[in-house]
């Protein structure tokens, strides 16, 4: 429904035609200049703010063009109901709405057809088209953006004079009303006029797709992430991301929609955005030996087709979900798993994935996890709660928040002796559950509660200064960000993005850098006692691995991941099964505390942290650790990229031996012509 605001704005919006109605009727010129100054503002402000409601109104024949012809047509009535329907300001409105109107005609297709034009086949990141094939510069952004709700708005003008021309009783101020609008309107028909001839039209397909096919037997890509999916799903493609950048092959990132590529993280490996499954289909990848699949979509079809390379499914986690064991999987040559786990899912599952195609090769993506050293001296302990959001189905399992979130809060905040307690929700909680959503608001004001209590306690002292520090240092990193994200990206459109879109490796370095200096400035901003809820994308889930001791949870891939940091854990057991039904069902929280929803026994975790010699549970960690995901030397990176050499090479050895093959046929011909000859 969007923000309470974004409601208050379109309630009063469509209040404010039925007040423009009877306003037109009394008549009262001021009243209905009221209702319209809210009816225009309200319009104004759900689209400069995007919202969805916009949307829905057009879905219910309340279009943005609707609006504005029912409060010209009401203007009609007022003019009418003020007996000034033989006036000439009044077959002026009417000729002036006709003439508008007709222009909106014109301006909308050549919207479209500019729009239409500017987007690519092919679009690109990181892959040099410029110097191939020649894009011109985008229209200004004043043009095409909201263009629609801008072309209407010039009415505005013809609105004000007539009614200030109604008010004084005087034809001339309405006269150069409906003048500014008719004229503005044509002049912004005409500004669109350029965009549509000569060189300002950009390439056609062809000369794009010729242009890339050229760039890619340049660059001879040798292993493709290739990836489909829905804008909510770009985090898929975003996790893989660093990995590809430390491919010892040469990387190529596939994408097949353009809310992805939208959506994607900065990165210095070249992608290619393809809608089009011909368009894909026609793309020289001779030289790719090694595709990768981190989805299970349709349109997977559209590579997998191409018998050149080896194709693999390396998945976007690592749990005990059915989505982990998807039957589809057959299709690929390879799947690869973090650790033995997964390979043993795939054989208890039974469907039909060989045990002789499954490759295990870790997790690239958990070298950020330090392993744990203990508390440091000095520092009372962190207990991370992390819970998953409530998912579509209503499932008790899915989540502990509502069930257990608040006794497990209060039991740490409230632990003797003392811990402190980092909350970190799901960004998806409340969103499908009212349940979920406040058990997440009360949950937050607890444990803002007892940060406020604790910072009155004179046993916890903080370090003012110090943190002072800290704050300065993030408010210039956080500047420094700031000034970067404005610098090396494209303002213009997808044609001109695809231009420019070559990001400096420079640049990319010094975010990482700044970023990992954000990170530790956050957590020296702050007391290191201090209770903290934490939302939004920074700090990240592994930074509030990194600074925690310990952490509660519930069956997702926040577990498989901690366990990477060798840290006690704990996972609720909210849907109530019993400890050995819940961890023969979950392979994860094997060697995890298995909490009630009375919080029993979460004493042990946090005995366990206290003194890491008496956990009972350490060495269990260690074997589930090597079983999810797989040994510690040689790295994960390492393994993964000998898994992608090893099968580029069996990728040529099959090409070379269909070459022979092939070129073998012709020869038996002739010498079976030979024969047939001689006989």
């Amino acid at each position: 429904m969007g923000s309470a605001a974004e409601l208050a704005a379109a309630v009063l919006m469509m209040l404010g035609f039925p007040a423009l109605m009877l306003a037109a009727l009394v008549p009262s010129i001021p009243a209905f200049a009221a209702a319209a100054a809210v009816t225009y503002l309200a319009d104004h402000y759900l689209h400069r703010k995007g919202s969805y409601l916009v949307n829905r109104l057009s879905k219910v024949r309340a279009g943005l063009s609707i609006r504005f012809l029912i409060r010209e047509l009401l203007l009609l009535l007022l003019l009418a109901r003020l007996s000034l329907a033989d006036n000439l300001v009044y077959y002026g409105a009417v000729a002036c709405f006709i003439a508008f109107y007709g222009l909106q005609a014109p301006h909308g297709a050549l919207v479209t057809l500019i729009r239409n034009r500017r987007r690519m086949p092919v679009a690109t990141r990181n892959v040099d088209l410029a110097s191939r094939v020649r894009i011109p510069d985008a229209p200004p952004r004043g043009l095409l953006h909201r263009s629609a709700e801008k072309m209407l708005h010039l009415d505005l003008a013809a609105v004000v004079g007539i009614l200030v021309s109604a008010w004084l009783e005087h034809s001339a101020i309405g006269f150069v009303g409906i003048g500014l609008t008719v004229g503005l309107g044509l002049l912004y028909v005409l500004a669109l006029m350029p965009y549509v001839r000569g060189r300002k039209i950009p390439p056609k397909a062809e000369l794009v797709l010729a242009a890339v096919d050229d760039w890619l037997r340049v660059y001879r890509p040798e292993t493709v992430l290739y990836f489909s999916g829905s804008k909510d799903s770009a985090y898929q493609v975003n996790m893989w991301l660093e990995t590809m950048e430390q491919l010892d092959s040469r990387p190529l990132i596939i994408l097949r929609e353009r809310a992805i590529l939208a959506n994607l993280a900065p990165t210095t490996v070249p992608v290619v955005c393809v809608p089009g499954g011909v368009h894909l289909m026609n793309l020289d990848l001779s030289t790719v030996r090694v595709a990768l699949y981190a989805a299970n979509v349709g349109k997977n079809i559209h590579l997998l087709r191409v018998p050149t390379m080896k194709h693999v499914f390396i998945g976007h986690g690592d749990s005990d979900k059915l989505a982990s064991v998807n039957p589809f999987s057959k299709v690929y040559d390879e799947v690869w798993t973090a650790g033995r786990a997964g390979r043993d899912r795939y054989a208890i599952a039974d469907v039909g994935v060989r045990d002789d195609d499954i490759v295990e090769v870790g997790r690239p993506q958990l070298a950020p996890i330090q392993t744990w050293q203990g508390v440091p001296e000095g520092r009372i302990p962190t207990v991370l709660y992390a819970p998953t959001w409530e998912g579509w189905d209503g499932n008790p399992g899915n989540t502990s928040i509502v069930l257990a979130g608040e006794n497990i809060v209060r039991k740490l905040v409230t632990a003797d002796p003392p811990v402190r307690v980092l909350y970190k929700p799901h960004p998806f909680t409340g969103t499908v559950s009212k349940e979920a959503g406040a058990a997440h608001q009360r949950i937050t004001a607890l444990v803002e509660r007892a940060a406020a209590e604790r910072a009155a306690d004179p046993r916890f002292t903080a370090d003012t200064a110090a943190q002072s520090a800290a704050k300065a240092e993030l408010a210039r990193v956080e500047a420094r960000l700031a000034e970067l994200s404005g610098k090396g990206g494209s303002s213009g459109d997808e044609a001109e993005a695809t231009r420019d879109g070559l990001l400096d490796p420079a640049r990319h370095e010094e975010v990482a850098r700044l970023r990992a200096e954000w990170n530790d400035a956050y957590w020296r901003s702050f007391p290191a006692h201090e209770h903290r809820v934490i939302t939004g994308a920074e700090p990240r889930l592994y930074d509030c691995f990194n600074v925690s001791d310990a952490m509660v949870s519930d069956i997702s891939s926040v577990v498989s991941d901690f366990i990477a940091s060798g840290k006690p854990y704990a996972v609720t057991d909210s849907a109530e099964l019993g400890v050995e039904e819940f961890k023969r069902q979950n392979t994860a929280v094997r060697a995890a505390t298995i909490l009630s929803n009375r919080t029993e026994p979460l004493g042990e975790l946090l005995d366990a942290v206290r003194d890491p010699s008496a956990d009972p549970l350490a060495a269990d960690r260690t074997e589930l650790k090597r079983y999810l995901l797989g040994p510690d030397e040689p790295t994960s990176i390492e393994q993964f990229n000998t898994a992608v050499a090893d099968l580029a090479i069996k990728a040529e050895t099959r090409n070379v031996g269909q070459e022979s093959r092939t070129a073998a046929v012709p020869a038996q011909r002739v010498a079976a012509a030979g024969d047939d000859v001689t006989a």
